[in-house]
């Protein structure tokens, strides 16, 4: 079985994650997602509009994922690919390059965004209507 993982906050749950959680789960057998939890998401300045614990049940509730783990640190990606036997890390291609530390563990894959679509943007849409 080839197992995959992917991080994010998943907020403002998209078209465009579920396009990147369906392509992920093309890279393997077992998608796992690691969701940034309220506490690691307030230490980078950024506030979600969910719950970790409402994210993770609408990822759960996707067919791609195979399980949710919490993001807790931006140190533990390499202890997640070892403990869960990741095979592949993916990310959007907006993080090109950042995670090749983990070349040497698993094989590392950037894919294109969804074009036309983000959290960001569906936020600044909305405050502008």
């Amino acid at each position: 079985m080839k197992r995959v993982i992917t991080y994010g906050t998943f907020d403002l749950l998209h078209y465009g994650h579920i396009e990147l959680l369906r392509r992920a789960k093309e890279q393997g057998d077992y998608l796992i997602v690691a969701l940034s939890t309220d506490e690691f998401n307030a230490g980078k300045d950024k506030r979600a509009y969910f719950s970790w614990g409402d994210r993770k049940r609408m990822l759960e509730a996707i067919r791609y994922v195979d399980l949710v783990i919490p993001e807790e640190a931006w140190e533990q990606k390499v202890d997640d690919v070892q403990n869960y036997h990741v095979d592949t890390f993916v990310m959007g291609d907006d993080w090109t390059g950042k995670f090749d530390f983990l070349k040497p563990y698993c094989e590392v894959v950037y894919l294109p965004r969804t074009p036309e679509i983000s959290t960001t943007q569906i936020k600044q849409d909305l405050l502008t209507r």
